[in-house]
């Protein structure tokens, strides 16, 4: 169950982009055990190197030890895709619509198209992560944010605040006139006797 959710939240297609992550992870913290087993000098001149790598792709901050690095979990890999990094900048709905823009060429990194959704990003790339010149997406995007509001709003309303709100707006408006229709009835009655 836990893979399954995994996969829904970074829109991974099948397992198998998992394991690879897993498998990844695992020969990142062994390359971080087999350092922590050296001497002192020789763990000082190979250590910068591994935190150096991992820092870069945004996996751990500058300042982080080999302890950082065993603690890390899949996800962190995930969250490090292209396809994730999309979905969060451009605002779409689902991963797998970031996916879908990647694989049909709509999203560069830098003056490159890339169309591979499990790229990894890197810090210095995150910034220049943009759709490409001729992709309509933005306009689409714009657009269904535009609808969005307008469509989301009542649905809202209707399950939970407006709901409520009408029916308490609805009794004291309905109470006025019902007020006021006495208010103008007795003035009503007391013409006719002044008549």
């Amino acid at each position: 169950m836990d893979e399954l959710q995994t996969l829904g939240t970074f829109g991974l297609r099948t397992k198998r982009e998992l394991w690879k992550a897993h498998t990844e992870l695992s020969r990142v913290r062994q390359q971080a055990r087999s350092l922590l087993a050296l001497t002192q000098k020789v763990r000082e001149e190979k250590e910068p190197i591994l935190l150096k790598s991992l820092s870069r792709i945004g996996l751990i901050s500058d300042n982080a030890t080999l302890d950082d690095v065993l603690n890390l979990k899949p996800t962190d890999l995930l969250a490090r895709r292209l396809q994730t990094i999309v979905t969060k900048k451009f605002g779409f709905k689902t991963p797998y619509q970031a996916r879908q823009a990647v694989i049909h060429g709509h999203i560069m990194v830098g003056d490159r198209k890339v169309d591979i959704p499990s790229y990894t990003v890197t810090v210095a790339e995150e910034d220049s992560v943009q759709f490409s010149p001729e992709s309509k997406i933005p306009e689409m995007l714009e657009k269904s944010k535009a609808e969005t509001p307008k469509v989301e709003e009542p649905a809202e309303g209707e399950e939970t605040t407006p709901a409520e709100a009408t029916p308490a707006e609805a009794t004291p408006a309905e109470a006025t006139p019902a007020e006021a229709t006495p208010a103008e009835a007795t003035p009503a009655e007391d013409s006719p006797k002044t008549d």
